[in-house]
């Protein structure tokens, strides 16, 4: 894999230079939306409604094109990013939004929707570019969408060209960006430095597993560590997946993806952090030094696992790097990961779920997801369903037999490895769009980490005493 190239993205104003204006238009109101007369009689003689995502491009008096209209249907019913499928429409050229009632939501979603993942075919045509309101925060945008598109371009890299090395390359290249320090630890030395659950789920791959570890922000600040889940191909191991359940493992390091675009926001805007980044970087794989069911393997914080299925490996590596950042206490531990298809069957591919035992960061959490549209839902850490976990001849299983409440359990597992005075939110992530979204293409996707970083944003702010 080539070295990740982190360039923000650049948007110009619309004083900047000449563009064709973009106009914005609700179902049934192209004879009140102020639009030119011209643009108007051609509305209603090409029969456009301003039904949502459908646009008509406006010609001049010459031929040339003098604008779009694009179509954002019914405010109660309307996606929130409906602006985003004026990436792909748009003609090459600077174009800028009229009558946008929310200019930084419909800029960001057309931004959103302009992602491409063209590594490995021939780059498409050349498209519309836009340009931002004055009213529009362009820096805070184009971080935004730089750490989606860095999430997405990780999650959509096969693993032949992302194994644990290569996501130690990017890594490293995100920390030297923003002048980050980086410490791995890997192969044998995971054993030598006490990290055993890591070490027994990536042994069996040809790329050694590895503990990722970044530090950024300045000694004194709120402590915030982030951990993602960064299986980077998941076989299932011994008890090995189907080939159908394979064919997205790729995606197996879907928290880790989102954990690094959210360090990048965090870091580009120089939040008021000490902040901390772990990332075991594995591949759950099969020769004759794997992992077997049966087994029972000692944590780095003494807790014993009985392992009653190889394929439930997320949580192994995720409970090592718990209990390594708890040994800092940091304010706010955040861990993300692809971790249970049950939190699919619960809530769906686009309907993540989270969990914490603290109030007020789940308030918090709750109304980011609901303010900048990035869905989340809150799901409980059951206490009676601990009795799940139990088993004779260890601490805890990896799999509690029976199948009910999956991704309950899985998040009852983590919660054994953090320490109890420490808020602590866990996100089991689905990292994939599997039908295409205004603002989403069909492939990898962020998921919560836009939220994550609005109540970052409202906590370490510059401005959020």
């Amino acid at each position: 894999m080539a070295p990740y190239q982190f360039i923000k993205r650049e948007y110009p104003a619309v004083s900047e230079g000449e563009s064709r204006p973009v106009w914005l238009v609700a179902k049934g109101a192209v004879e009140t939306s102020g639009l030119p007369a011209e643009a108007a009689a051609w509305a209603r003689n090409a029969g456009f409604s301003g039904a949502e995502g459908h646009h008509l491009l406006v010609p001049g008096a010459n031929g040339e094109l003098a604008g779009c209209l694009f179509g954002t249907g019914e405010a109660s019913t309307a996606h929130p990013f409906a602006t985003g499928k004026l990436a792909a429409a748009l003609p090459a050229g600077l174009w800028r939004l009229e009558g946008s009632e929310n200019p930084a939501r419909d800029s960001l979603a057309v931004a959103l929707g302009g992602y491409r993942f063209e590594s490995y075919k021939k780059p498409g045509a050349e498209r519309g570019r836009l340009a931002l309101a004055d009213s529009v925060d362009a820096d805070d945008l184009a971080r935004i969408a730089s750490g989606v598109d860095l999430a997405r371009d990780l999650i959509n890299t096969p693993a032949n060209d992302l194994g644990p090395a290569a996501l130690e390359d990017v890594f490293r290249a995100l920390g030297s960006h923003y002048g980050a320090a980086i410490n791995v630890i890997a192969g044998d030395e995971l054993l030598e430095q006490n990290f055993p659950m890591i070490h027994a789920v990536g042994r069996a791959a040809a790329d050694a597993p590895r503990l990722l570890e970044m530090r950024w922000g300045k000694a004194g600040a709120p402590k915030v560590t982030l951990v993602g889940k960064g299986v980077c191909f998941d076989t299932g191991g011994l008890d090995l997946k189907p080939a159908s359940s394979m064919l997205l493992m790729k995606k197996d390091m879907g928290g880790a993806a989102n954990v690094l675009g959210l360090t990048l926001m965090i870091m580009d805007a120089g939040l008021d952090v000490d902040l901390r980044v772990l990332v075991p970087a594995v591949e759950n794989s099969v020769s004759g030094n794997a992992f077997r069911p049966g087994d029972i393997l000692r944590s780095r914080k003494g807790v014993s696992v009985q392992i009653d299925n190889t394929d439930a490996e997320g949580r192994l590596v995720l409970g090592d790097a718990l209990a390594y950042a708890c040994e800092d206490r940091p304010e706010l531990l955040i861990d993300m990961a692809t971790l249970t298809g049950a939190a699919r069957v619960a809530l769906g591919p686009d309907l993540p779920p989270y969990y914490t035992d603290d109030e007020a960061l789940s308030a918090d959490l709750a109304g980011a997801a609901s303010a900048v549209s990035d869905p989340l839902w809150r799901l409980p850490l059951y206490q009676p369903y601990e009795s799940m976990l139990d088993v004779p001849a260890a601490d805890i299983t990896n799999a509690p037999a029976g199948g009910f409440a999956g991704s309950i359990t899985a998040a009852l597992f983590l919660r054994r490895f953090v320490e109890k005075d420490i808020p602590w939110c866990h996100l089991d992530i689905f990292g994939w769009t599997p039908k295409a979204q205004p603002h989403a293409p069909v492939g990898g996707q962020a998921q919560g980490i836009r939220a994550l970083y609005r109540v970052m944003k409202e906590r370490y702010g510059r401005n959020s005493a």
